[in-house]
């Protein structure tokens, strides 16, 4: 008799017991993304010391050369990111998924695969820059500078897979009142790199100078300041989800 009056009290705290668990999940998975979306920029500092490169023309991929002076640094932000990332995804998928709909799945999914991609980048770095480090040899395309190498495969995938996030999200949030925070703020941040991302892939093919690397900083710039108005969107939605908890009897 006793066990079986038990029985509703435990049915009660089970679930709040998991909704508190989901809560907890999701703030920590809100402050990945925002630590990827920080440690994402990491290429900031090339203007904190002297690097031999010109923003305006060189590429991102460029600074952790292999060889390249605080290559360490860049290596090491791009390896938090990716964690980060992939850290987000199983926190909100796994052991059950928080996030519901094609769209949203998607966003969380592919940002994972976007930590892996930027994981892979980090640690297959290109050889060398062309005109700046002795016998390397120049490749002929202007995006990067061993388009034969893997890391130009990495680093495709990686913008690729961050794209797919962006685009994904947004739908999510124009379709449901998921990540609200999104819906102005990451949509204005997502024009403009589309606009740079359209800049860099026009102007490549072009001949002339149109400061290639200006546009990869805007672009990559543009990312990283997505995935901060992400974090904050899935901050918001955690703290929604505490208030919402139903107090424990």
């Amino acid at each position: 008799m006793a066990l079986g009056s038990l029985a509703p009290v435990l049915d009660r705290t089970r679930p709040g017991r998991r909704e508190r668990l989901d809560t907890v999940r999701i703030w920590v998975a809100a402050i990945a993304i925002a630590v990827a979306g920080v440690c994402y920029s990491s290429w900031v500092l090339e203007h904190v010391w002297a690097g031999g490169l010109d923003p305006m023309r060189s590429f991102l991929s460029e600074l952790d050369a292999a060889g390249r002076p605080h290559r360490e640094v860049y290596v090491v932000g791009d390896v938090v990111t990716a964690c980060s990332a992939i850290l987000a995804m199983f926190l909100l998928m796994l052991p059950r998924p928080l996030v519901r709909g094609f769209p949203a799945v998607t966003a969380v999914v592919a940002f994972g695969c976007f930590g892996a991609s930027t994981l892979a980048d980090a640690l297959m770095p290109i050889e060398c820059v062309p005109g700046i480090d002795a016998n390397c040899p120049w490749q002929p395309s202007g995006m990067f500078p061993q388009l034969h190498h893997v890391h130009a495969l990495t680093s495709s995938l990686a913008v690729i897979s961050l794209f797919v996030t962006m685009i994904a999200a947004t739908v999510t949030v124009f379709r449901s009142d998921r990540w609200p925070v999104l819906r102005v703020a990451g949509t204005a941040v997502l024009v403009v790199i589309i606009g740079a991302t359209a800049w860099m892939m026009i102007a490549d093919n072009l001949v002339g100078d149109y400061r290639l690397g200006l546009a990869q900083r805007i672009q990559v710039g543009g990312m990283s300041m997505w995935m901060l108005i992400w974090a904050a969107a899935v901050a918001v939605w955690a703290r929604a989800s505490g208030r919402s908890r139903p107090a424990s009897k």
